[in-house]
């Protein structure tokens, strides 16, 4: 018999709908925790998934095997935690994520969900763990001494909760990314000059772009990027290798999108001479959360660098954006902080600073 004041971890059945099935009750108890936690960490829910999204990711993908547990102690929840599982690449790999409710906190049950997460992905013969945590930019300021990621760029502060548990749980620090939020619409007189002055470097290069689906015709070359968004990105010492990328897995994260009732432009660029797609750019809006926009990748193929085309695709983006999205008043972004190209295009656009992500690894063995 499970002692009263036991712990017990379950895993959730992602149900097929959310129509009063009662198979659903723990994923929406899940749901309810993670809203509860961008609640109460930010104030709003404009980082987290809506529910659809959320129903969508944990059916998992042929790429990616995801699962979810819910934790309670009695009748009460008291946590979850998932583990992420890549099935085509980085084998070695598992994502893992903890979650604790306030009223269960400092009383170890965060570890021991964690501890069951990493057995999990130890079952499955995953050597290197790995987990993130973002934080409001104004704790940086209030919170005492930083411990620093490992790529040498930025740190987050090692008495904040989440800090000091990742770190006494053996887990390394090793890059911090920076969120940062543009205001919309965008001042016309500065994008038109942002516009004017990258124009005059782009001269062998064609803007294009797309709502929601890629055309046929780009559909081949636009999996290439992808692929490379996958290693040109700066991952410091994050045990990660590249995706393998093709037309039917550009399909099927389109499908997933659109299931999950997320509408996305994309804006690229195209090398006139040789008719490659050699830039690309995205950004996601959810009618739940009308009023923020997502971006996601932005690459710029390394060949074709130096010619403004980062500038160019964003700008082509984000005026399509607020035409197309009339109700949104600005935009997120995520970077590495080592990533001061891109960083400093945000800057000249009109982002500013609004959180840190830390990514922590831990490896066995």
């Amino acid at each position: 018999m499970t002692p009263p004041n036991a712990l017990v971890i379950t895993a959730v059945t992602v149900p097929g709908n959310l129509d009063g099935r009662e198979d659903a009750r723990d994923f929406l108890a899940c749901q309810a925790m993670r809203e509860a936690q961008e609640l109460e960490t930010w104030g709003n829910l404009d980082r987290g998934y809506t529910l659809a999204e959320e129903l969508e990711h944990w059916r998992g993908t042929p790429y990616e095997a995801r699962h979810l547990f819910v934790a309670r102690i009695g009748n009460e929840t008291a946590g979850m935690c998932s583990v992420t599982l890549p099935l085509r690449e980085n084998l070695r790999t598992a994502g893992i994520n903890v979650l604790v409710v306030p009223a269960f906190r400092r009383r170890g049950l965060g570890s021991q969900l964690l501890r069951f997460g990493e057995a999990f992905a130890q079952d499955n013969s995953r050597t290197s763990l790995d987990g993130y945590f973002e934080l409001p930019a104004r704790l940086l300021d209030t919170t005492g001494p930083l411990l620093p990621a490992k790529s040498g760029a930025g740190g987050l502060p090692a008495n904040e909760p989440s800090t000091a548990f990742a770190a006494a749980s053996g887990y390394e620090l090793e890059q911090v990314e920076t969120s940062s939020r543009l205001p919309l619409p965008i001042p016309a007189d500065r994008a038109a000059a942002l516009e004017a002055d990258a124009a005059v470097h782009a001269a062998d290069y064609e803007l294009v772009g797309w709502a929601d689906t890629c055309p046929g015709h780009l559909v081949e070359d636009y999996a290439l990027l992808n692929a490379r968004m996958s290693v040109d990105v700066p991952t410091a010492g994050l045990d990660w290798e590249g995706e393998i990328w093709d037309a039917a897995r550009v399909r099927r994260d389109e499908e997933a999108l659109a299931r999950s009732g997320v509408q996305a432009l994309v804006a690229a660029a195209r090398h006139r001479p040789t008719g490659d797609l050699v830039a690309y750019t995205v950004l996601n809006w959810r009618p739940e959360v009308p009023a923020t926009v997502l971006q996601q990748d932005t690459l710029v193929s390394g060949e074709h660098r130096g010619h403004r085309l980062g500038m160019l695709i964003k700008l082509r983006n984000l005026a399509a954006a607020q035409a197309r999205w009339p109700s949104a008043r600005s935009v997120l972004t995520w970077n590495a902080s080592e990533n001061q190209h891109m960083l400093s295009i945000n800057i000249a656009l009109g982002f500013r600073p609004a959180g840190f992500e830390g990514e922590w690894q831990k490896r066995l063995g």
